[in-house]
């Protein structure tokens, strides 16, 4: 490693070049309780997994300001339960959510549109309110839940035809 020029180096010093770690045998194996060895696991309340899913908040951060909101909705509720909503369509293709994750979460919603439906208003605000509290993992997880696969499958300009010709196509809240 080379040193500053104010340390002082003897004349005939023998200076340590670079050393590679020793070399470990064989290769890594997952041993300790808790590591997963396989895949992640499914089934009822584990979510949908994917990498880097803590993005969503940034891309909402930036999304927030264009959100239209009625009174008695909450910004943070929006945004948590529309996180869940893109973090399972990033999941279904197998990748980090991006913007376009966001803004079909937010259209199907209705959190778009400058007078969105009654009925529509009606609805997520019962399913949204207090949603951004931890404690209401289960609820975000029906406001996922309520946006079925086939609608996160579609492009953001298709789901935003769908939207604005029938907005119950595009949810599933049976």
């Amino acid at each position: 490693m080379a040193a500053p020029e104010h340390v002082r180096v003897e004349p005939g010093q023998v200076l340590r070049g670079y050393e590679s770690p020793p070399r470990r045998p064989g290769s890594w194996v997952p041993h300790r309780p808790g590591e997963i060895d396989h895949h992640q696991p499914e089934g009822p309340g584990f979510g949908s997994q994917g990498p880097d899913q803590g993005y969503v908040l940034r891309l909402a951060r930036d999304l927030g300001d264009r959100l239209e909101l009625y009174p008695g909705e909450n910004l943070g509720d929006v945004i948590a339960g529309c996180a869940e909503v893109a973090l399972k369509r990033a999941s279904i293709f197998g990748r980090a959510p991006v913007i376009h994750d966001l803004t079909v979460a937010v259209t199907v919603w209705g959190f778009l549109d400058e007078e969105p439906p009654d009925e529509l208003v009606a609805v997520r605000r019962r399913m949204f309110e207090g949603v951004a509290n931890p404690h209401h993992y289960m609820e975000r997880r029906r406001i996922a839940a309520a946006v079925p696969e086939p609608t996160l499958r579609l492009g953001s300009s298709e789901v935003t035809r769908a939207h604005s010709a029938d907005w119950g196509s595009l949810l599933s809240l049976g």
